[in-house]
């Protein structure tokens, strides 16, 4: 075999790659897509006279679709939550919560374990170099250096907030209006996990607790302090 088949030879399979992995990105999107679509079709038969008669099997679909997709980045899962809060008051406050904390759990979870030398391989396929290096960065930084290595990567003031206080940086930025443009609670909590630099029985307990005080005021209050 000549060298410039080999060449072509490589250059194939790393094409197949690269356009495999395009793939599913493209399928997931699209998925993603049809979720929200399905989703907010099924709230709107909240209003409908047949939905009430079937009530208890629509809202637990609700649920189901509502946290896995507030477990992708980009989604605006949160406000989602709010139209179903909305729309069913305080008998859907409980469901509510505890969707947003599964959905909330999950993205971080799979940041936290997902093998970081694999999302690497997927990022140089993908010529995301910049995000790539950020992983490897991470990988190759021991646990017990990494928080140092984030505090010099921050602006000085900026620093002691974010690495002394990381948990309640976590749990504002959950609750930020309009945090969809930093990637909604699925990404924030995807990029917290992914970044290792949190425990993850102390994330759990910054998603019940940040995601608490909506759906417990809605429980206890009612739709009026949504307004």
């Amino acid at each position: 075999m000549t060298k410039s088949s080999a060449r072509i030879r490589t250059a194939a399979k790393r094409f197949g790659r690269i356009a495999s992995k395009l793939l599913v990105v493209f399928v997931l999107v699209y998925l993603a897509k049809l979720g929200v679509d399905f989703l907010m079709a099924k709230i709107a038969l909240f209003e409908t006279d047949e939905a009430a008669r079937m009530m208890t099997g629509l809202l637990i679909t609700v649920m189901v679709g509502y946290a896995i997709l507030l477990a992708l980045p980009f989604v605006p899962g949160i406000e989602i939550g709010i139209a179903i809060l909305a729309l069913e008051g305080a008998k859907a406050a409980p469901m509510v919560y505890l969707a947003t904390v599964c959905g909330l759990t999950l993205a971080f979870c799979f940041g936290q374990y997902v093998p970081l030398a694999r999302l690497i391989g997927w990022c140089e396929d993908l010529y995301l170099t910049r995000v790539a290096r950020l992983l490897q960065g991470i990988q190759d930084t021991p646990r017990a250096d990494r928080l140092k290595a984030m505090q010099d990567r921050l602006p000085g003031w900026l620093a002691p907030i974010f690495c002394n206080y990381r948990y309640v940086t976590l749990g504002l930025a959950i609750n930020l209006p309009g945090n969809v443009a930093l990637g909604g609670g699925g990404g924030i909590m995807l990029a917290g996990g992914l970044s290792r630099l949190f425990q993850t029985q102390f994330a759990v307990l910054t998603i019940i607790l940040a995601t608490l005080p909506v759906p417990l005021s809605v429980w206890l209050l009612g739709t009026d302090v949504l307004q």
